[in-house]
């Protein structure tokens, strides 16, 4: 599952990607074989910690199991 983080709030992708012209066709992030297609990985903030990126847009992205 992909989270938007903030400094104060974890957001579903659907309330940011909506309006983003590089999300996919159904307005989410364009997550494609483990990878985040719009954007760069950040690594683990923590070795146990989810995956994170940050979208072309800015935003940080985790990828949360």
């Amino acid at each position: 599952m992909l989270v938007i983080l903030t400094n104060e709030q974890v957001l579903p992708p659907q309330q940011v990607c909506q309006g983003c012209l590089l999300a996919n066709q159904s307005g989410l992030p364009r997550w494609q074989k483990g990878k985040l297609g719009c954007g760069r990985a950040l690594g683990k903030m923590a070795a146990n910690q989810a995956d994170v990126y940050e979208c072309q847009m800015g935003f940080r992205v985790a990828h949360v199991s």
